[in-house]
């Protein structure tokens, strides 16, 4: 049996401008309409957008991005031109740095809506 996440439902203040943003740091399409949802590709995988009451205090979520050491390339400046602070753990003890875990390369960084978002070029337990 193969089993694939094929997408969840990803809750956000203003989910053009969380959409918007994910899609830009990755470099991915740009995010389309899907029902009531704002829907942004990530490989097999789609986050489906929906937007909740401005009032509504979000729990934060935690979405980790496995990328190419020349992916890593790309988006990393991305967070850097824009301003967006950054982490090279999840407590947020080691600020404007990246990891080396696993021989690989990572960071943390919050998207508009206070979600932690992760990207790393090796998969955690995978040496190095």
């Amino acid at each position: 049996m193969t089993v694939q996440l094929n997408h969840t439902i990803v809750p956000a203040h203003d989910k053009k401008e969380s959409a918007t943003f994910l899609s830009e740091i990755l470099g991915l399409e740009a995010p389309f309409p899907f029902g009531p949802f704002l829907a942004v590709q990530v490989d097999t995988l789609t986050l489906d957008y929906v937007e909740v009451d401005g009032d509504q205090e979000l729990e934060s979520r935690h979405y980790a991005f496995l990328v190419g050491e020349d992916d890593f390339d790309q988006i990393f400046p991305r967070l850097v031109e824009r301003g967006v602070p950054y982490w090279a753990d999840p407590h947020a003890s080691r600020p404007q740095e990246i990891n080396t875990n696993n021989g690989g390369r990572g960071c943390y960084f919050p998207d508009p809506s206070g979600h932690w978002l992760e990207i790393l070029t090796r998969p955690y337990g995978s040496g190095g």
